[in-house]
């Protein structure tokens, strides 16, 4: 005989009501899991999916911050010439809102043979004192992007003693840049690293980007060949690492690239590597300093030569591009520091800077007087002693005549920016000397022809010069007088 529990009526629909809540509950509980899952997959792929182009803010003159954003499209594939670097990089990656020389330098301070990039190219001036200020750069905000609007860039032209044919003559030369650049985005032959650093320069200084309607594409694969450069040699960029002059190939290069990851950073371009690159390149430079406080050949860390202006003032350009980077650097400040006393020691009593110590060589003319001085000016400010002493050398002693000489252009490239960096008298003196000559000098196609007195190949390449002087004529909207800081 068995017993069997009843379950009254009552007692069993609370249990079937009980059973079938539960099942709703875990059904409830798997959808919302599935949800969640759904939704945090749609976080992390929809940004790759969705090339939206980042935007880019343009001012009119005298807009205020809050002004009209204007969308700028960028081409997620970069259409390149007939070769490319590598596969790896040929590639403008979106963000999440898609966005050398090797040329043998001359053992003399007037003919110092390089292929060489520009100074300081960002927005406001260098203020008055302290460590300097942002030296120009900065995060992109108002000075900077006001700079990217052409009618603010020929306000700033018409207020610091350019115009409209200075504007134009910049155009012309990055055409001719443009049409001239190699398949692999480089220009130059043997020495490719150091002209594309310089070209580059030229480029940004115009406020040209891989967003860029025109010169875009220019600039993406310049910078593309640069990352690939150094890519290849694990962060050194030169042509040629076996020829001891390749110091001036990486600091011209390392200069280009940590602008223009200044840029692309605000502008929210990624390039394969870039930041990577603009990181190695700047390091290697605090790494590998002479122990004089300056910078020799092939980086030469102990040798008894110390190194020389020519040479140090490259990296210290360099130096101050990476310090805007917004990157992480060791030993930046005490790199910097020693550098500045070797420029010291560098610096005679009449204001001019040697090649290897205070007495100048050649004919006893400081062309390096603009390296020292705008050295100071970009890590002490434009008040300093030294720069003040470098201004009163270039007030008295600066020649330029393009016809028949002396021009050099490697001596003015420097001067140009530190005499406007300075302001008042010396730079209206300074503008009135070379403004003129330098636009009435370019030939047809956007090039200068190389000046008077020829030297070496390195100097006379059309691109070498056009780059240099195309950044001399860009001073006036790349900076802003030192006298007038907070304008």
């Amino acid at each position: 005989m068995s017993l069997h529990a009843q379950i009254n009526p009552e007692a069993e629909a609370r249990l079937v009501a009980q059973r079938r809540n539960s099942v709703i509950t875990s059904v409830v509980i798997a959808l919302l899991v599935m949800a969640l899952v759904i939704l945090v997959l749609l976080f992390i792929l929809l940004p790759s999916l969705l090339m939206k182009s980042p935007t880019i803010v343009t001012y009119q003159a005298g807009a205020p911050e809050e002004d009209t954003m204007d969308q700028k499209e960028v081409n997620p594939q970069v259409q390149r010439k007939p070769s490319a670097p590598s596969s790896s990089t040929a590639r403008v990656i979106a963000s999440t809102t898609p966005s050398p020389t090797a040329v043998p330098v001359p053992e003399t301070e007037a003919e110092p043979n390089l292929d060489f990039g520009s100074g300081d190219d960002f927005g406001q001036g260098w203020g008055n004192g302290g460590d300097g200020g942002d030296g120009g750069f900065g995060n992109i905000p108002v000075t900077m992007r006001k700079r990217c609007s052409p009618q603010d860039r020929l306000q700033r032209l018409k207020e610091n003693g350019g115009n409209e044919k200075c504007e134009e003559a910049v155009v012309k030369a990055l055409r001719y840049l443009q049409d001239t650049q190699g398949g692999d985005g480089s220009w130059g032959g043997g020495t490719k690293v150091a002209y594309t650093g310089l070209a580059l320069l030229a480029y940004l200084g115009h406020c040209e980007t891989p967003l860029s309607e025109e010169f875009g594409e220019t600039v993406t694969a310049a910078i593309i060949f640069l990352v690939d450069n150094s890519q290849k040699n694990k962060g050194r960029m030169a042509s040629n690492p076996q020829d001891k002059h390749w110091c001036y190939s990486h600091a011209i290069a390392a200069y280009a690239i940590a602008e223009a990851y200044t840029f692309c950073s605000q502008l929210g371009v990624k390039l394969p590597n870039l930041q990577q690159s603009a990181q190695l390149g700047i390091q290697w430079i605090i790494d590998n300093q002479n122990k004089s406080g300056g910078w020799d050949y092939s980086y030469e860390e102990a040798g008894s030569r110390g190194g020389d202006m020519s040479i140090t003032a490259w990296q210290l350009q360099a130096l101050k591009a990476g310090k805007h980077t917004g990157l992480e650097f060791r030993n930046m400040n005490g790199c910097i520091r020693d550098a500045l006393k070797y420029c010291e020691r560098c610096q005679a009593a009449d204001g001019g800077f040697g090649y290897s110590g205070p007495t100048p060589l050649g004919d006893g003319h400081s062309t390096l007087v603009g390296a020292g001085t705008l050295c100071f000016q970009q890590h002490k400010g434009a008040s300093n002693s030294n720069a003040r002493k470098g201004i009163k050398y270039i007030d008295k002693k600066s020649q330029f005549d393009y016809k028949v000489g002396p021009c050099n252009l490697y001596e003015h490239y420097y001067s140009s920016q530190a005499a406007m960096n300075n302001g008042g008298k010396s730079w209206v003196k300074y503008n009135e000397m070379f403004r003129d000559q330098l636009l009435n000098s370019q030939n047809n196609d956007g090039s200068w022809p190389a000046p008077p007195k020829p030297g070496p190949a390195a100097r006379n390449n059309p691109v070498y010069v056009t780059a240099l002087a195309t950044l001399m004529l860009e001073v006036y909207y790349r900076f802003l007088p030192g006298t007038a800081a907070g304008k």
